[in-house]
């Protein structure tokens, strides 16, 4: 059973349902006429369906309920057989034994119960008439009705309350993915603008600061501060170099970018995506190692996102004057004439751009129904 609070409307119900039940056992004490019999067989059901009001385990298990159900029904049985006005009880047991017990157990137990009812009257030898049998059965169907529809109502309202709540957490978590990307998106730029910028320029100083002090004669007082200041270029220069590996993406940190585009294609939440490496690895520059992951990363999130996949795969591939990253997938297709112009940093065009910044080519073939092809070639200097 459902051990969640209660919900408002689901409390008044259940005090609708004791109310009716007491008013129900009171009036039909007064319609036996204060008969000794059935006043005892009365109050000792009102005592059974007390203790499991009061008793909470009858709440929690299937089984007590169930239990105290068939305890509440024998005592109802008893009730009819002192007198045929218990008949007024069956309605709140409809009600009792459609929440306690499931669909396959409930109906025919109300069935059951109906038959109860009409046949007390029966026994008795009341007098018969059609409102005998129509209002214990039509109170049976009513009912199962209400039960049944409001059980419908609370399955949809669960699961648009998951609904809602998966789409808040889908939510959160895109605004944090966004958020991490564009820190990375920093990183990158920050280590690209050092690299390209301070660490040539300290490079460049270094390099005519070594010019000067070969120029000087031996043992010129320029040359001692030419050597420092040369030296002390050489430190900064490893200080921004360590800078900027300090800034790389956390997947290359500890690792090669084979290994990181490994543990991308086992961690893909869509279709099932294979690596694969050929030729003999070489150590690339941090912006080539960087724009290759990067690429990889955006390409198979348009996979998981557009293509419809069953497989996909990753190639890099190294060759003495070039790398070569292919990703290829066997979904949907579509023509890249067509293709939009870029979704936040996983479109097309900002792939074409990393390439395209390190004179590299980037390349497409796709079209409908015959999957897609994505290829990006860096140069690399002749070994």
């Amino acid at each position: 059973m459902d051990s969640r609070p209660l919900t408002p409307v689901a409390l008044v119900l259940r005090c609708c349902l004791h109310a009716l039940f007491a008013g129900l056992l009171a009036l039909a004490v007064v319609r036996s006429s204060g008969a000794g019999d059935a006043l005892a067989a009365a109050l000792v059901m009102g005592a059974v369906y007390a203790a499991g009001v009061f008793t909470p385990a009858v709440h929690r298990s299937p089984r007590a309920g169930a239990l105290w159900l068939a305890a509440l029904c024998a005592a109802w049985l008893g009730l009819l057989a002192a007198s045929p006005e218990g008949l007024w009880l069956a309605f709140p047991l409809y009600f009792l034994e459609l929440h306690l017990l499931p669909v396959r157990w409930a109906l025919p137990t109300v069935a059951l119960t109906a038959g109860a009812a009409i046949g007390s009257f029966v026994w008795h030898g009341a007098a018969l008439n059609p409102g005998v049998f129509i209002g214990p059965l039509l109170g049976a169907a009513v009912a199962v009705a209400t039960v049944l529809g409001y059980q419908a109502l609370y399955r949809e309202s669960e699961r648009r309350r998951e609904l809602i709540e998966e789409l808040i957490t889908t939510r959160a978590e895109l605004a944090a993915a966004e958020r991490s990307a564009g820190v990375m998106a920093e990183r990158e730029r920050l280590a690209r603008e050092i690299h390209d910028t301070l660490a040539q320029g300290l490079s460049s100083i270094q390099l005519l600061l070594r010019a000067a002090e070969r120029s000087l004669p031996e043992g010129a007082p320029a040359a001692e501060h030419i050597a420092r200041a040369r030296e002390e270029a050489q430190a900064n220069l490893a200080e921004a170099r360590r800078f900027v590996r300090a800034l790389t993406p956390p997947d290359l940190e500890h690792g090669s970018l084979a290994g990181a585009l490994e543990r991308l294609c086992a961690a893909s939440p869509g279709p099932r995506v294979r690596f694969s490496l050929s030729g003999t690895p070489v150590a690339l520059p941090t912006p080539y190692e960087v724009a290759l992951l990067r690429i990889a990363q955006s390409a198979l999130a348009n996979v998981v996102r557009h293509a419809g996949a069953g497989r996909a795969e990753i190639t890099l591939t190294f060759m003495d004057a070039s790398v070569t990253l292919d990703v290829v997938d066997d979904g949907k297709g579509f023509s890249p004439a067509s293709a939009p112009s870029g979704d936040g940093g996983f479109g097309l065009p900002a792939m074409r751009s990393r390439a395209e910044s390190l004179g590299g080519t980037f390349t497409v073939e796709s079209a409908p129904g015959q999957g897609t092809a994505v290829a990006v070639t860096l140069p690399l200097e002749v070994r």
